[in-house]
């Protein structure tokens, strides 16, 4: 029979420990209270029965946040190994009142505000804390404490039914009371404010219930059983800032459970610590029996030997070292020797996969949720985009409904500032505009980033119009409305289209920057192409394109003139972007009007720096506007005596930057830069050297040694003629029993009976 209103049990546990859990729910079979309470903000007392529900699987964390600014937010994470969390399952599987005694979220966030303008005492109060691990361990002899933690706690077996279950928690309470009387506070000022609030919690369950079990950090023990006044404490905790907050329960990763995510009472190896907490039995044979499966998913030759004889070494390892149990580091020292070859590689694997893992959690929709993130759940579930902690690519073909249903979320999501996916080079071999590629992961912050998108909307949809018309109206540069205008097509927000363009059509009108207009015609050009791929209607767009296009053409060639290094570097960028842009728009006016541009460019004189001129020139000879003797005409006038030598380097540098192939292929163009760059005089040849070999240095490897092969042949192999002779620089003629010898081959590609043509000369 229970004695009424006995003192409360106290059991300290480090957050996310799997001995730590099996030890709590041990002692609360053996105690049996009437009430539990944890450590965690009072908030979660009203969504702490979601816990019970089939639906939330674990790793998941609390979330709080303000109301009004959800952005100010701050987690409280669980893992399936966490005391805290095996408590409350516990409890809720036996109808016992689980309630939250720490500090309410409501003072949390506001205090953290305060904490935020004082960086600088934050930053000291830091580095003045006490690490309770470090100090005990430290005091047994050991200078690892997290080695000393899992030896003395986290390895340590049931001790059998004899055993006192609460024996553990007398032994590390008598421990942390030596450590709190020598440290105090141990650099944790604001625990004191948690512990008073903690204490009230604690008396108003004694009130009403006869057993109650607090679960909580091993180190606020002392402060919880040590005498302190109720007057005492409320006054410690009168004046405390307040927010109004909102709570829920989120996913987690076992990623975001590692220390050095942020979360303050984070472990290293979470998929290790539940590997210990689930495995039934053996857990070192389990463990090497996944490593070895592992290894096997990734074709390495593993056998059951190999197992067997990486468990008995990592015993071995474990006695020699004095430790009651095979640990972390034992294990994996003998997968590096037994498994791995000796090899540090493969253990990048298991850390990632293994060590840590990839675990997400679930939450049951019935946890309270702002509009923003049942829509994109929904959204979800109907394109079966589920969330992973694990990254992934994902190629669509916007062709398909469901890809491209999956590619609007996604980019409306990211102009959310929701980051789930990231944009990469497609990696199938179709790149035209029907393919999209994403690098998908999930990461438990992104909750917040829902939460505080909200405010925008009750739908992804309706949220992203908003937050583009907003930031558009707020846009500094005409560049910027571009962007948004292309992102608007890629996300199908046809709403916010008329804002956009409303904006795009006064900025466009006023900018009289080439520059400015140069940078925002791609992203327009782009979307006047390319709209009609999602099915969007990109006809207002293409007009404001063709307008921009044809101011370019006209104010682009007086403010080519007179730039300095800088500027001219700059402006051939811009003159590239252009180019592009232009062909998007080919079939409309800006075409021929381009090309005028860039023939007026390319035969300038020296008042149009060099490297715009060279590149005009081989924008045109490209597009076969021009012929390779018009180029080589421009290049001897280039590269001629009354050109500076600098002015010349420019005019190179711009006219191959992209591709060396056309010197392998045309030997005059050839001729004129050897002859040119030996005739350069010596005192300027240190001044043109770096800016040629930048050139130079931009070609590929085979290009570069084929070049350096014809120069070395001497200017008899790279005269005028000597495309005839030598075959446009692939050798001294063509072979053609060589040729011959392809022959079946293309009639096997061509089909049976193909005719191949004969060129005079070779039976090719």
């Amino acid at each position: 029979m229970s004695v009424p209103h006995e003192r409360p049990l106290l059991l300290g546990v480090r957050h996310h420990g799997p001995g730590s859990a099996r030890a709590v729910r041990a002692a609360l079979e053996r105690y049996r209270p009437e009430a539990l309470l944890v450590e965690g903000p009072p908030e979660a007392d009203a969504v702490v029965g979601i816990a019970a529900q089939a639906g939330l699987r674990p790793p998941v964390a609390l979330l709080a946040h303000a109301a009004d600014d959800p952005a100010r937010a701050a987690f409280w994470p669980f893992a399936e190994f966490s005391p805290e969390w095996v408590a409350i399952r516990w409890a809720l599987g036996r109808d016992v009142p689980v309630r939250f005694i720490d500090l309410p979220a409501a003072h949390t966030l506001a205090l953290r505000d305060e904490a935020d303008e004082a960086d600088e005492e934050s930053g000291q109060e830091a580095a003045a804390r006490v690490d309770p691990l470090a100090v005990l361990a430290g005091a047994a002899g050991h200078d690892d404490p997290e080695r000393w933690w899992e030896d003395v706690v986290e390895h340590r077996a049931d001790g059998g039914p004899d055993a006192d279950p609460l024996a553990p928690f007398t032994a590390l309470a008598e421990a942390m009371t030596a450590l709190r009387e020598r440290h105090a506070d141990g650099g944790h000022p604001r625990d004191a404010v948690r512990e008073a609030h903690m204490r009230l919690r604690i008396r108003e369950a004694a009130r009403e219930y006869d057993r109650t079990a607090v679960v909580c950090g091993a180190w606020h023990v002392p402060a919880l059983a040590a005498p302190a006044t109720a007057t005492a404490d409320r006054q410690t905790l009168r004046g405390l800032p307040k927010v109004r907050t909102e709570i829920t329960w989120v996913p987690w990763t076992h990623r975001r459970l590692r220390r050095r995510s942020g979360y303050g009472a984070g472990i290293d190896s979470p998929g290790w610590y539940r590997h210990l907490f689930t495995a039934p039995d053996r857990p070192l044979v389990r463990w090497m029996t996944a490593v070895a499966g592992l290894l096997r998913a990734e074709d390495r030759q593993v056998s059951s030997a190999h197992v067997i004889e990486a468990v008995r070494l990592a015993e071995t390892l474990a006695g020699m070292r004095g430790r009651p149990l095979a640990g972390l580091a034992e294990t994996m020292d003998a997968v590096r020797a037994v498994m791995c070859e000796g090899s540090q590689l493969p253990l990048a694997l298991i850390h990632d996969r293994l060590v840590v893992g990839d675990d997400l959690g679930e939450v049951p929709d019935t946890a309270p949720a702002v509009p923003l993130a049942r829509d994109l759940a929904r959204q979800q579930r109907t394109l079966r985009l589920k969330p992973e902690a694990a990254e992934r690519e994902l190629d669509l073909d916007l062709r398909q409904g469901t890809d491209a249903a999956r590619s609007r979320l996604l980019h409306r999501l990211a102009l959310l500032g929701i980051p789930w996916g990231e944009p990469v080079r497609s990696r199938t071999a179709n790149t035209g505009t029907f393919r999209e590629s994403w690098r998908l992961r999930w990461e438990p912050e992104l909750a917040v980033r829902v939460a505080e998108a909200g405010v925008w909307g009750t739908t992804v949809e309706s949220a992203a119009t908003a937050k583009v018309e907003d930031t558009v109206v707020a846009a500094a540069r005409l560049g910027e409305v571009t962007a948004l205008a292309e992102r608007c097509l890629l996300a199908a927000l046809p709403d916010a289209l008329p804002t956009v363009l409303r904006v795009l059509a006064d900025k466009a009108a006023l900018d009289a920057d080439v520059g400015h207009l140069a940078q925002a015609l791609p992203a327009l050009a782009r979307s006047a192409r390319y709209g009609d791929v999602r099915g969007t209607d990109a006809g207002a767009l293409r007009e404001v394109a063709e307008g921009i296009a044809l101011r370019i053409c006209v104010g682009l060639p007086p403010a080519c003139v007179a730039l300095d290094e800088a500027g001219a570097t700059e402006m051939r960028g811009h003159l590239d972007a252009v180019h592009s842009a232009v062909g998007l728009l080919a079939a409309y006016r800006p075409g021929e009007r381009w090309t005028a541009v860039l023939t007026s460019l390319a035969t300038r004189d020296s008042t149009v720096a060099g490297t715009i001129r060279g590149r005009a020139a081989r924008l045109l000879l490209d597009e076969g506007r021009f012929d390779a003797a018009w180029a080589a005409r421009l290049m001897g006038l280039a590269l001629s005596p009354g050109s500076t030598p600098r002015d010349a380097a420019g005019w190179l540098d711009g006219f191959l930057s992209g591709g060396g192939v056309l010197l392998v292929h045309d030997r005059q163009l050839l001729a004129l830069i050897d002859g040119w760059l030996s005739a350069v005089p010596d005192e300027a040849f240190t001044d043109v050297l770096p800016l040629v070999r930048r050139t130079f240095a931009e070609f590929e490897p085979g290009v570069r040694r084929t070049v350096g092969e014809l120069v070395r042949r001497g200017p008899g192999a790279a005269g005028p003629g000597a495309a005839e002779v030598y075959g446009n620089g692939f050798g001294e003629g063509l072979d053609a029993a060589r040729a011959d010898a392809v022959l079946p081959t293309l009639r096997l590609l061509l089909g049976a009976g193909a005719q191949v043509g004969h060129r005079e000369g070779s039976s090719a």
